[in-house]
């Protein structure tokens, strides 16, 4: 079950193409090298334009879910798999499956540039026009406006000059610009103004539309609307379902939401 450090295509290993983004994990147990077991027969079966949440407490095991799918890692021979419409992702190209796989993390990586070429990252030949419309959806307009130089703002080193909202707005655009079959969000934990929160909002919205998806969820207010929530405890699925579901049972989502969501509406009051 030990994990190797580096992943490498099979000599036959065929392009993922034509993708409608199916997803299923089958008994994926899996650990790091020298490492305890973070994944026990993880069992998981996503459908096509699926939006789900992953939730747990920190080390859970969320990460890895979807390290596993982008094959940072590979589940060993014997030990499970992950398939993408049916086929093993361990017998496709990394770079067709990477294609096909939208990231976007909680401290997405900017390059020395300015906001307009970070956009365009993931798609060299956008136009203008569809650049403008990927703002326009994800609700970044007025905030990127507001930037010295607009769009042509200089982000400096890995993003330095412009907050972690905005980070996170324009990792927004480029994934949405590149138009992914599957997208994965890691959301972002430190606090943001309440425009900018607003604006990642629609963003959110705006990104899993009409694609599978999958958020590793932070703050549980921004995912009550997902299509199925997935709580997992010590590597293991133990509760899933919709929000209105899931408080109903008064379990471990439960737990967590109200950990999370009582103080900060007891804050509001004083």
């Amino acid at each position: 079950m030990d994990a190797e450090p580096v992943v490498e295509d099979a000599p036959d290993a065929k392009p993922l193409s034509e993708v409608e983004g199916h997803i299923r994990f089958k008994h994926v147990t899996f650990a790091y090298r020298e490492g305890p077991v973070v994944l026990k027969d993880f069992d998981l079966e996503i459908q096509p334009g699926e939006s789900i949440a992953l939730v747990g407490d920190t080390g859970a095991g969320k990460t890895t879910v979807v390290s596993l799918l982008n094959r940072f890692y590979d589940v060993p021979r014997g030990s499970g798999s992950i398939e993408i419409d049916g086929v093993d992702i361990r017998d496709v190209t990394q770079e067709s499956l990477h294609e096909n796989i939208g990231l976007v993390l909680q401290d997405p990586f900017l390059f020395q540039g300015t906001v307009m070429e970070n956009i365009k990252y993931g798609q060299p030949d956008a136009t203008d026009e569809e650049i403008e419309s990927a703002i326009e959806a994800i609700g970044a307009k007025r905030i990127f406006d507001s930037l010295d130089e607009g769009l042509d703002t200089e982000v400096g080193e890995r993003g330095g000059r412009l907050s972690e909202g905005e980070r996170q707005l324009v990792s927004f655009a480029r994934a949405l610009l590149a138009d992914p079959r599957i997208l994965v969000l890691d959301e972002a934990t430190s606090s943001i103004d309440i425009y900018t929160e607003h604006a990642i909002q629609k963003g959110m919205k705006a990104l899993l539309k009409g694609r599978t998806s999958i958020v590793i969820a932070h703050r549980l207010s921004t995912i009550v609307n997902a299509d199925r929530i997935i709580v997992i405890e010590d590597g293991e699925i133990v509760e899933t379902g919709r929000h209105a579901d899931l408080m109903s049972r008064e379990g471990k989502y439960y737990s967590l939401y109200e950990l999370q969501i009582r103080p900060r509406a007891m804050r509001s009051t004083t």
